[in-house]
């Protein structure tokens, strides 16, 4: 999003009228009064193992950059931002946008509390930029951004299950819940089905840390080299309005620092629980250090309904689930939602 009302060219950092990140005890209660209910007032989860702090660094992570996001829709949409003007159901949309902003604000407080109680410093924001100009763009972006956070959140809680760290598990749960009532609304706005499959694409958390970067302003983040995780080199999905069907679809990578064999290279698709799809890189051309390269999408086999996460991997002829692939990628995330 863009709006030079706010911030220029230079980014926006989520410091509110409401206090937060740093809000007092009543900006907290006036938070709480708008997000529908409280923070959690039971023990937080202490004594976390270091891969069980990864994943509140991450959390924290991606829920300040939620709020940044949800917090400049709303003023675009309140102050009638040319591409976010509306009619009669301006009031409803701000209701529930409200409400959801609220709600990621309380996340990111929650997940830096809990990151304070295991006595780690709490993650900082950042600045963002958002490459959407109008309300229809924005929701798309929320809707993808949310099925990420949908499937991140499965890799946590089955981090925390490989950890014995049975503690936060129910907290995150209540959190996946939440995230999935925010993409039910997202998709009716989007004239989209409701559910988007029976069993929603899984991902890692390596792929959403990648993804959410593609948002920050380089050098803007105070404390992100904190967050141990790894970031690949960007997969552009190149084909727009991505229909349901059985297609090739066009990709790129930037191999100009890279010293690899593109030939090498395999294009896998991550989608609901299934087994990664492996396919091969066809029409490869590469001009100035870019690659663009096509591949299979086969959408009628394997039903490619709701997200799918791309990756350019070393190449292999299959791969068990998301974590492997993860291991052998090289460029990534290319999230791909059919319309």
């Amino acid at each position: 999003m863009r709006s030079a009302l706010l911030f220029g060219t230079g980014g926006f950092s989520p410091s509110l009228p409401d206090g937060f990140p740093n809000p007092s005890p009543d900006q907290i209660s006036k938070i709480q009064d708008r997000a529908r209910g409280t923070l959690p007032n039971t023990p937080l989860p202490s004594g976390l193992s270091k891969e069980g702090i990864t994943n509140f660094k991450l959390i924290a992570f991606n829920e300040l950059f939620e709020v940044a996001f949800f917090y400049e829709l709303v003023h675009n949409i309140t102050n009638n931002v040319k591409g976010y003007q509306f009619g009669e159901s301006k009031d409803q949309v701000l209701e529930d946008l409200n409400v959801i902003l609220a709600v990621e604000e309380l996340h990111a407080l929650g997940a830096n509390a809990i990151l304070q109680t295991n006595h780690v410093d709490p993650i900082k924001s950042c600045k963002y930029n958002f490459p959407v100009s109008d309300f229809e763009s924005a929701i798309g972006l929320a809707a993808t951004f949310t099925d990420v956070v949908l499937g991140t959140l499965q890799d946590v809680n089955d981090i925390f299950a490989q950890n014995t760290e049975s503690g936060p598990v129910r907290l995150i749960s209540s959190v996946i819940g939440n995230e999935g009532q925010q993409e039910g609304l997202f998709r009716i706005i989007q004239k989209k089905t409701t559910p988007a499959q029976p069993f929603l694409t899984t991902g890692t958390r390596d792929f959403a840390f990648t993804a959410i970067q593609s948002f920050v302003v380089p050098g803007s983040c105070p404390n992100i080299e904190d967050i141990p995780l790894t970031t690949f080199k960007p997969l552009k999905v190149l084909t727009q309005n991505i229909q349901p069907k059985d297609q090739e679809l066009e990709f790129s990578i930037d191999i100009s620092d890279v010293d690899i064999d593109v030939n090498s290279l395999s294009l896998v698709l991550i989608n609901a629980q299934n087994a990664p799809i492996v396919k091969t890189l066809e029409n490869i051309e590469t001009k100035n250090g870019v690659v663009t390269f096509r591949a299979e999408f086969p959408f009628e086999k394997f039903l490619l309904h709701g997200l799918t996460i791309a990756a350019v991997t070393h190449s292999a002829e299959s791969f068990a689930n998301a974590d492997d692939v993860a291991k052998q990628t090289v460029f990534a995330p290319g999230l791909i939602e059919v319309n």
